[in-house]
């Protein structure tokens, strides 16, 4: 059986770190006998200055019928749409509400030998285990429906209306994620109990009461894992002086969009932090950062990001076909990503290293052959 798998290598650097994904995943399929049928698209900024369009009829359609989605980045400052956002936004949105991948996953983990980014660059604090957790984010409301416009007049915007959307539908099946997550995980690190975090603006604004009640009558459900609460504000300062005390954290949309890449520097940067889009019937996995069209085709960037994205993208789809070998060629790519980091001979420029790009995929991608004899 070949998993059809949709590959959006986007712009600037998603190529590069796309291919060093590609790589691993080839090498997963050889070591651990699996067929990948991927199906590559063009899209985003570079796309659109090409051709008009941010990615090619058919594309969309492709992506409902794969197995999983693979996306590098989009987005160049001189590709602009007419409406003023940035060409390759409407391959992201598209998918997310068109798919309707209404959980943003992303993994908060330092691994060993690499060093967070508080003040001095390379100066670590806390153990590695010290570092795990996840967030969940609401991922197809919130402010970033498009309920939102400009009054002009006389061509000079007068005003900008952004309308922030929290449904009980949209609360409940996101919340719901986040506690059975919680049940596939070992804890948070300072005590291993299995928590998850209500995250929210509570104490202010209509929507997030909604929120807070709604994990409440999700947690009634579970009663084994503990409920936590946290405002936005003080969330964001208690993540970074006490990130082990952290299982699963789930808040809106916008809230999370900022508080996970708030968490990205403890865990090395957004060059070590990988994403989940998920539904119930598909899923799109992809680095958190962008396509950073200054280090394109330089062969310098990081492409750890995108290779765990590929071990993300491998467990969830081990979990939805109840397949043993994808699942542990899922834990494979991450002890092969570990045991080159621990190593350190293979870092790119923003760990403290001097490797390239294609040198990291190559060092993971033997790792995982390796592993599996």
């Amino acid at each position: 059986m070949a998993f059809k798998i949709v590959v959006l290598a986007g712009d600037g650097v998603g190529p590069e770190v796309v291919r060093e994904g590609v790589k691993v995943l080839k090498a997963v399929g050889t070591a651990y006998g699996l067929s990948f049928d991927l199906v590559p698209f063009p899209c985003g900024g570079q796309h659109y200055l090409d051709t008009g369009e941010e990615w090619p009829d058919g594309a969309f359609e492709s992506c409902k019928a794969a197995d999983a989605i693979l996306l590098g980045a989009v987005g160049l400052p001189e590709a602009v749409l007419p409406n003023g956002e940035i060409a390759g936004v409407g391959v992201v949105f598209g998918l997310r509400f068109g798919l309707d991948l209404y959980a943003n996953v992303r993994p908060t983990k330092l691994y060993p030998n690499v060093r967070h980014k508080i003040h001095d660059a390379f100066k670590q604090v806390w153990e590695p285990g010290k570092v795990d957790f996840v967030i969940v984010r609401e991922n197809t409301e919130g402010l970033y429906t498009p309920t939102r416009g400009f009054l002009d007049r006389g061509g000079v915007k007068e005003l900008a209306v952004d309308s922030r959307v929290i449904t009980r539908k949209g609360a409940e099946r996101v919340i719901r994620f986040a506690f059975e997550l919680s049940k596939q995980r070992n804890g948070a690190p300072s005590d291993q109990k299995r928590r998850v975090t209500c995250v929210d603006k509570s104490n202010v604004t209509a929507g997030c009461k909604l929120f807070r009640q709604v994990y409440d009558e999700v947690a009634a459900r579970y009663p084994t894992i503990q409920k936590d609460y946290a405002y936005i504000d003080a969330f964001q300062q208690w993540l970074l002086r006490s990130p082990e005390a952290y299982d699963v954290a789930v808040t809106t949309n916008v809230f999370g969009d900022i508080a996970t890449d708030l968490a990205a520097v403890l865990q090395g940067g957004l060059g070590m932090a990988a994403g989940g889009n998920i539904g119930d019937e598909h899923a799109m996995f992809e680095p958190i950062h962008g396509s950073a069209p200054k280090h394109s085709g330089k062969d310098e960037v990081n492409p750890i990001a995108m290779i765990l994205a590929v071990q993300m993208m491998l467990d969830w789809l081990g979990r939805r076909k109840r397949d043993k070998t994808l699942r542990e060629a899922a834990t494979a790519v991450e002890r092969a990503t570990e045991g080159v980091l621990k190593t350190g001979k293979t870092l790119t420029y923003d760990l403290g290293g001097t490797a390239k790009c294609s040198e990291v995929g190559t060092a993971v991608a033997g790792a995982v052959s390796r592993l599996a004899k």
